[in-house]
């Protein structure tokens, strides 16, 4: 199991726990879009540091985005499984195709 498994696992867990016991699960007694939210708040700050060219600091914004995306994932009830599923379905084939098969294009 990776780290990003396992925190997707403790982040799960949280689910049920007292808002005033976990960080996680008080994001996530607020709801998904709290959650989304706070993903966005910490996707822009990751963009601050890779602009500034702070590699420390771009790296642990990252792992903050990284937390806040499975946080967000965990309030729509979408496992880090299908994401990984996802990205194996892409594998292999050009961004440019993938994009131009896309229902939405």
């Amino acid at each position: 199991m990776t780290t990003l498994e396992r925190l997707a696992a403790v982040i799960e867990a949280r689910k049920g726990a007292d808002p005033e016991s976990s960080w996680t699960a008080k994001l996530l007694s607020k709801g998904p879009e709290k959650a989304a939210e706070k993903f966005g708040e910490e996707a822009i700050e990751a963009i601050i540091e890779a602009v500034k060219g702070d590699r420390a600091r771009l790296a642990a914004e990252a792992a903050d985005v990284l937390y806040h995306l499975l946080v967000m994932l965990a309030a729509r009830d979408v496992a880090l499984a299908d994401v990984f599923a996802e990205l194996e379905r892409r594998e292999g084939r050009s961004g440019i195709d993938e994009k131009a098969a896309r229902p939405d294009k």
